[in-house]
């Protein structure tokens, strides 16, 4: 693993940031596991580094982060009216439950399943290879036992989150692909995207098969959230959704994540040194993080590894983003827009450079 820093360095001095820059941490250049790591900074990509034979342009299994597309992509389909709101009951797309026995199935909302409390049964996360290999996933979820009372308490449930893909096709009269090309990859210039389908003949809406995408590319779905859902001053999905993606009104605790995390519309929230942050977590490290105050968004991914996968997220979350989110912040108490331009110059130059 060689990454040449030079041309980065030099902007450090420009801009005022630490010369000491946070890539020559151990934690990062001797982490076999990392693959590639963006950093925006207004509009800018403030950082591009990749590492272990990868680059910033493969593309990477980005896991539960597939959740964070299917809620933009969520809002999209709400604002161009092809679903109701976040209020809306997902039997009125899912016939099969009309006939349920359990009535309180009737009363379970698309924001239920956006905040992980449908209180729908849930997959063993010690054997996904059942789950995984039932011919109806979909229609598995949807047959099982209640396990709570919806709207109650956060479970997370892979098995819950697919039906997002599966309302969201029903409702559009496209696939899940389909539509996220039209409405939000090919505006946001992202053209090279693979996504897997689960059983049930409908793209995966979990992350346990994945969107793929390359690490700048999740960057720019960040960077259209913090830019009020506008791109290159296109309107691609709306500041109302933005802002409740950002601020929902209803959350619950996180099992995981940083200390003190509240989860909410597929995303976790948290106070951290006083800014907010929004972020998307997938397994083995895989993160999408936005800092609204800083004008930040910070994208990694990392390898999937079952063994180390808990191991990898610690790392990074507790060793690297520290030292990321203090570089940043430095950067913005000293740095104009024009030094942030001069910065996206030198690191686009520094990108190609990495070997």
């Amino acid at each position: 693993m060689r990454i040449i820093i030079f041309l980065v360095l030099v902007v450090t001095t420009e801009t005022g940031r630490s010369q000491i820059f946070f890539d020559t941490s151990s934690h990062i250049n001797n982490n076999r596991a990392i693959f590639s790591l963006v950093v925006s900074v207004k509009d800018s990509i403030a950082y591009a580094g990749s590492f272990n034979g990868k680059e910033n342009n493969d593309l990477f299994n980005n896991q539960s982060l597939t959740k964070n597309v299917e809620a933009v992509l969520i809002g999209i389909a709400i604002d161009k009216g092809f679903i109701r709101s976040l209020d809306t009951k997902i039997a009125d797309f899912l016939p099969e439950l009309k006939d349920e026995t359990d009535k309180r199935k009737l009363n379970i909302t698309l924001g239920d399943l956006m905040n992980q409390s449908s209180g729908l049964w849930h997959e063993n996360l010690e054997r996904l290879d059942i789950y995984l290999g039932l011919n109806n996933p979909s229609g598995h979820v949807l047959k099982q036992s209640l396990l709570s009372e919806p709207g109650t308490e956060l479970y997370y449930n892979n098995a819950a989150s697919h039906l997002l893909s599966v309302i969201l096709s029903k409702a559009t009269g496209q696939t899940t692909f389909d539509f996220a090309r039209k409405y939000l990859f090919e505006p946001l210039g992202i053209q090279r995207v693979e996504w897997a389908k689960m059983k049930d003949g409908y793209y995966d809406g979990s992350g346990l098969l994945s969107v793929r995408m390359s690490t700048i590319d999740m960057n720019k779905i960040g960077r259209l959230l913090l830019n009020g859902g506008h791109y290159r001053g296109k309107p691609i999905v709306s500041q109302k959704w933005v802002e409740a993606l950002l601020k929902p009104t209803k959350t619950f605790p996180a099992p995981w994540g940083l200390p003190n995390t509240e989860y909410g519309l597929c995303f976790y929230h948290k106070r951290y040194k006083d800014k907010k942050l929004t972020y998307g977590m997938g397994w083995g490290g895989q993160f999408l993080i936005l800092i609204p105050d800083l004008d930040a968004v910070i994208s990694v991914n990392q390898e999937i590894n079952d063994q180390t996968a808990i191991q990898q997220s610690e790392t990074f979350m507790d060793r690297i983003f520290p030292m990321i989110f203090d570089w940043i912040n430095a950067g913005n108490q000293k740095s104009s827009d024009k030094s942030y331009k001069n910065t996206e110059q030198y690191c686009l130059k520094t990108t190609s450079l990495i070997q």
